[in-house]
């Protein structure tokens, strides 16, 4: 076995362990996140650290999208809650930015490994073989749509998005154009908590819905239309 082969093992254990620290010192800071009173608690903790408080926010960012099964709605929630609405959007995308370069270089740096910590081989062997693959074109659609699409597991996304053949700088622009509409419904949201104004609360929350559907429909048309001039060229052939 190779130095560069030995010293891959040796980051790999590092990262594992780094996960399971993550996971038993996060975990229950995120479980109190679901509920309206643990969020308006943290987020008076958040205030009372002042500057720091950006810091502690950019961390969960980062941590969630490492940490695939943690869900990213509390935190987003929170930032909306703890430093407005476009205030919370920027952290959001610096924390976005931060974790998925990480993320990025590790899938690229140990391949398939990285994710088979969180996602089975077989469906890994199954994303490789699809139509998508074999497309860029395709391909980037598939992961805009995947990451518009609200409640989709954004860390799981972020993993699977770095192992396509897909160059950095649009794989962040794509994260960054698709999640804008969640991720600025979510913080209007946790903005307006705090004051219960429930009509915006609302509207939020269903504009997004509507933009996310019309975007599937448009999707949808496109790609029969796609499929439906591959299947002339071929009669033609």
């Amino acid at each position: 076995m190779n130095k560069v082969k030995i010293f891959k093992k040796i980051i790999f254990v590092i990262f594992i362990i780094l996960i399971i620290f993550l996971t038993i010192k996060v975990f229950p800071i995120f479980k109190n996140l679901f509920t309206v009173n643990g969020r308006i608690e943290f987020q008076k903790q958040i205030n009372e650290l002042g500057i720091k408080g950006i810091f502690v926010i950019l961390a969960l960012i980062v941590v969630q999208i490492f940490l695939i099964f943690l869900p990213v709605e509390p935190v987003e929630l929170l930032a909306g809650m703890c430093y407005g609405t476009w205030g919370g959007l920027i952290l959001i995308y610096i924390g976005a930015i931060l974790a998925s370069s990480i993320v990025y270089l590790l899938v690229k740096f140990w391949g398939r490994q990285a994710i088979y910590l969180f996602v089975s081989k077989e469906k890994i062997e199954k994303i490789e073989n699809s139509e998508f693959w074999q497309n860029s074109q395709k391909i980037d659609i598939a992961l805009f749509i995947a990451y518009f699409i609200p409640g989709t597991p954004k860390g799981l996304l972020t993993y699977i998005g770095a192992l396509l053949p897909i160059n950095f700088p649009k794989f962040i622009i794509i994260i960054l154009i698709a999640r804008f509409p969640e991720i600025i419904s979510s913080t209007i949201v946790g903005n307006s908590i705090l004051y219960g104004n429930w009509k915006i609360i609302f509207l939020a929350y269903i504009s997004t819905f509507i933009i996310s559907l019309i975007i599937f429909l448009i999707y949808s048309k496109f790609m029969k239309k796609k499929n439906y001039s591959n299947d002339l060229l071929k009669n033609k052939k």
